[in-house]
């Protein structure tokens, strides 16, 4: 629960939250929850107050009893004094205290001197416990059966119960639990339970419920708790509980020692917990369901591979996906390993090897990843090539595109498909792509997209085409073709209304808003759907893709001129988030994105850490850093005006990008154009810059085609550089208002501020209008 409570305290994304979190400090070590909860805010940034609630004061709690009473305080000093001693001015125990005193004629009412009086020697003399527990259980003790069979129940539930659960009580057959509902009456008029006004009983103070839980001798709790759990399972097996079925495997599973006395049952309590543990899943909460999953294999008999196949398959799997979820990498692999070692066949292994590759994925083995798909996939009767040359690659990506033209739109309105087969060979095609992409060569990662889409064209549709297709037009689309590739994957996003995709949402949404629609939509739109990506992914178990599309979200927020101490926020909170969910390939991203944040808020100099990403070497072809790398560096001697490193950087990022460029690459380009034409401002007879400018005004012109939203005032403000070069004077003018402008109308501040600063230079250097240069200056 503090991991969840951290998690959205830590999103600076977020809405304001106000949080208030209480603890009794009499109760808690050092070493507690709490308090590492406490330095993760502050590391987070997090503002956080502590306060400290003490008890009552002496003078505070005479006043209290002064009023109580209707007595001077000056009377009540006495009384006050023994109170204090016993309660530490704890306004419930006080209360407890002084009520008990009444109770057994301490004090009392004087009719005759019409006051209260009380026997202060008495009550000093006395062995009146300071524990206020003992006090409430020995009051409890005179309660009638039911209210104390009702007590009881309630505080093995814990501090809030669901009427509904009572009454299941009340309808067994156990002739303990008949009457139970009859307590409800006496214990709210006592004032040890209250009532929300939802359906739900709760305790007054936590204190009446250990009170309540004391009232079980410490030698029968277990089987209390067991006996409870076995009343309700009782009842309510076969029916749909709902979250019930939480807190009747948390009663039964206190019982162990018995329920393993009968090998029927532990299996019917086995499966009990692997229902407790789905449940569990369905709400987000990982860990959780894998402590009901371990439960569950802990009551299955020694020879349960032999004698219960399915559940102990069933168990196995969804204990390692549980253990994967909760970043329990090791323990899910070797459990994991297991299951294989025990399926008895391709079919049962099929699952778990999806998983195992899920698995080293997040551990970045994605060498052992590409062994594991290729080798299932040859089982599954498919062909992989040793190598594939980037002629073969485009050769298959064209028929794949004209295939799709032929069969047209409708076949995404088709029939769903009944081929189980095909749904696992799409799987492992779409993983297998992505590790191709870090320990292969680009044709690869192209060949396998185009045959995942090819089997779901020639086989029929499921869910898993959804992935299919928008991996393949994320891998594919380039100028030529990104019309049809986005169409493509507009219909891919479709599929969303006919399967349920929910898992798959981190790995649509980061393919989608994060590789494709950035060219005909704009950056901004797809930021917050990217934000859903990564949640997602953290919520359901797919916290790789969910990273994936993390990064997705700050390339996009740079672009977009966000606000840069915004977006360093939103860095640190994944670097953060990193810390549980070990991706160093990620984490490397985080940081290459941070060092430019950085260096444009104060070129480094109070926002900078010691953390560094680990890029490798940049002349080796498979760094996937490296096109990152020297685009952010490019980036970072733009803006600080260092051209001929500019230019450096620019030069080796043209030449290492693949002609699939996504947004880096178009961006680069734009960067690459803007510092060409700086250099030619500089040294008019460089030759070696007009390549760079044509390249990049034609690549804008393409661009602002798609998208007029995200590339037109780039093209404008490249367009007005190059006019202002030729001293075309009334063109450039009309060029860097037409930039300005269009960056206004798309939010983008920083390129809106970049074309001032150009045009108000133009009119400074080669006009000489020092009045116009300080408008746009300004």
């Amino acid at each position: 629960a503090l991991d969840v409570v951290l998690t959205f305290l830590s999103d600076t994304m977020g809405g304001c939250m106000f949080f208030v979190g209480t603890y009794r400090d009499n109760e808690v070590d050092a070493d507690h929850a709490v308090f590492d909860l406490m330095k993760k805010l502050e590391m987070s940034r997090v503002p956080t107050k502590k306060v400290s609630l003490t008890g009552l004061d002496r003078d505070d709690l005479n006043t209290m009893i002064s009023d109580a009473l209707c007595l001077y305080p000056r009377i009540c000093k006495s009384l006050t004094d023994i109170v204090f001693q016993k309660t530490k001015g704890n306004p419930f125990f006080m209360l407890e205290f002084v009520q008990s005193l009444k109770s057994r004629g301490l004090l009392r009412c004087n009719l005759h001197q019409k006051l209260w009086v009380w026997k202060e020697d008495v009550i000093r003399g006395e062995d009146i416990t300071d524990n206020v527990l003992h006090l409430l259980s020995s009051k409890m003790n005179g309660l009638s059966d039911n209210v104390q069979t009702l007590l009881t129940v309630m505080a093995c539930f814990g501090s809030s119960t669901n009427e509904t659960v009572l009454s299941y009580l009340s309808l067994s057959e156990s002739a303990q639990y008949a009457d139970i509902q009859n307590g409800f009456a006496e214990a709210l008029s006592d004032g040890y339970i209250k009532e929300d006004g939802e359906g739900h009983f709760q305790f007054v103070h936590d204190k009446v419920r250990e009170a309540a839980y004391n009232l079980i001798p410490d030698s029968d709790k277990k089987q209390f708790h067991y006996h409870l759990g076995k009343v309700l399972h009782r009842f309510c097996d076969g029916k749909d509980v709902g979250d019930t079925i939480f807190l009747i495997a948390n009663q039964i599973n206190h019982g162990k020692e018995w329920i393993l006395s009968d090998e029927d049952y532990s299996i019917a309590v086995a499966e009990l917990n692997m229902k407790a543990g789905k449940k569990a899943i369905d709400r987000c909460d990982h860990k959780t369901a894998y402590s009901y999953f371990g439960a569950a294999i802990s009551l299955l008999p020694n020879d349960h591979w032999e004698t219960h196949y399915d559940l102990s398959l069933s168990l196995y799997f969804l204990t390692s996906s549980a253990a994967n979820s909760t970043c329990q990498y090791d323990e899910a692999e070797q459990i994991l390993r297991r299951t294989l070692s025990m399926a008895r066949c391709l079919d049962d292994q099929l699952s778990s090897y999806l998983l195992l590759t899920q698995i080293l994925q997040a551990q970045g083995k994605v060498n052992d990843v590409y062994d594991t798909c290729s080798a299932i996939l040859t089982e599954l009767g498919e062909t992989i090539p040793e190598s594939y040359t980037f002629a073969m690659a485009s050769r298959k990506m064209t028929a794949t595109l004209n295939t799709f033209e032929k069969v047209g739109e409708n076949w995404i309105k088709g029939e769903k498909t009944v081929d189980r087969t095909l749904h696992k060979t799409l799987q492992f095609y779409n993983v297998i792509a992505l590790a191709s992409y870090f320990c292969k060569s680009y044709s690869m990662v192209i060949y396998f997209t185009c045959k995942a889409v090819q089997l779901s064209l020639q086989r029929g549709l499921c869910e898993h085409t959804a992935s299919a297709l928008m991996q393949f037009t994320s891998v594919v689309a380039k100028k030529d073709n990104a019309v049809l590739c986005y169409r493509i994957a507009k219909n891919a996003m479709s599929l969303q209304e006919r399967f349920d995709v929910a898992a798959l949402i981190p790995e649509l949404y980061f393919n989608f808003y994060g590789r494709i629609a950035w060219r005909f939509e704009s950056f901004q739109a797809g930021i917050d759907n990217l934000r859903q990506g990564f949640e997602t992914g953290l919520s359901c178990g797919h916290a790789d893709m969910g990273l994936h599309c993390a990064i997705q979200v700050i390339k996009n927020s740079i672009y977009s001129g966000a606000n840069l101490s915004s977006i360093m926020k939103e860095v640190d909170y994944y670097l953060h988030i990193l810390e549980t969910y070990k991706s160093e390939v990620t984490r490397n991203f985080l940081l290459i994105f941070r060092e430019t944040v950085s260096t444009l808020i104060d070129n480094g100099q109070a926002t900078s850490i010691d953390a560094t990403p680990c890029v490798g070497d940049l002349d080796d072809q498979k760094n996937k850093l490296r096109d990152s790398v020297l685009h952010h560096s490019a980036i970072r001697c733009f803006w600080l005006g260092h051209s001929e490193r500019c230019w450096y950087y620019s030069e080796k990022c043209m030449r290492c990008m693949n002609p699939f460029g996504q947004g880096g690459h178009i961006m680069a380009k734009f960067f690459s154009g803007l510092n060409a034409l700086d250099i030619s401002r500089k040294n008019k007879h460089v030759n070696r810059t007009n390549e760079v400018i044509r390249v990049a005004i034609a690549t804008m012109k393409s661009a602002s085609a798609n998208s007029d939203w995200n590339f037109t005032n780039k093209l404008r403000l490249l367009e007005a550089e190059k006019q202002s070069l030729q001293q075309q004077h009334w063109r450039a003018i009309n060029l860097y208002d037409a930039s300005i402008s269009s960056a206004k109308r798309s939010g983008f501040i920083h390129e809106q501020g970049l074309a001032c600063e150009k045009a108000g230079f133009y009119f400074m250097r080669i006009v000489s209008n020092y009045e116009k240069a300080l408008e746009y200056f300004k």
